[in-house]
């Protein structure tokens, strides 16, 4: 356990910053899974609609430093390849 002042904050900091990032990431998987399945039903417009709230979600995760651009590129490249092959 944190001896000094400096550590306790540490401590409490990492603390507020896992479950910033947990929030975040569980986030990402519902978006996903929420195209995903658009995708798997061939619904085109609800796949579309979908995408965009996925896209603004993952780079605002990029904003907060929850996932690096490079990360954020790749997933919604791969969502929207799957998109566009309804």
């Amino acid at each position: 356990m944190a001896n000094h002042k400096s550590a306790e904050k540490r401590a409490r900091q990492t603390k507020v910053r896992t479950e910033r990032n947990r929030f975040f990431k569980t986030r990402i998987k519902n978006v996903t899974k929420e195209v995903l399945s658009a995708v798997e039903a061939s619904d085109k417009e609800k796949a579309v609609e979908a995408m965009k709230a996925a896209n603004k979600t993952i780079h605002h995760c990029v904003s907060k430093g929850i996932l690096k651009k490079g990360t954020a590129a790749r997933k919604v490249s791969r969502l929207q390849t799957q998109v566009n092959a309804i």
